[in-house]
């Protein structure tokens, strides 16, 4: 499959208590990395993803992506809107567009070392 979903971010302004809902709802493992972010581990074959403390409330899925410049500029002219351009935040180069109807979708650059 081509650019599969390789992650997701739930956020809300309460984050231990989003923490606790998904470990007690769906026995997530849930591992706290720093102020108002955990990431989480879900079952075998399931995308892995993050909690992180946000003022809104929202659900963001991450695509893994071959190439992440070109699927900026494809995505442009597809009618996206560029959010957070290229970043390398030290664990991965992503980005973040807005699909026409505004959806927030993260494009996260596989990571080429495998």
């Amino acid at each position: 499959m081509s650019d599969p979903i390789v992650h997701f971010e739930i956020t809300g302004p309460n984050g231990p208590e989003l923490v606790d809902f998904y470990r007690a709802l769906h026995g997530w493992e849930v591992r706290d990395m720093g102020p108002g972010y955990s990431l989480v581990s879900t079952p075998d074959g399931s995308p892995n993803g993050a909690i992180r403390e946000s003022e809104g409330a929202e659900l963001t899925v991450g695509i893994g992506v071959d190439d992440l410049e070109a699927t900026l500029a494809a995505a442009t002219t597809a009618g996206a809107t560029i959010v957070m351009p290229a970043t390398d935040n030290g664990w991965v180069n992503k980005a973040q567009i807005a699909d026409p109807a505004g959806n927030l979708v993260t494009l996260i650059e596989n990571d080429r070392s495998e």
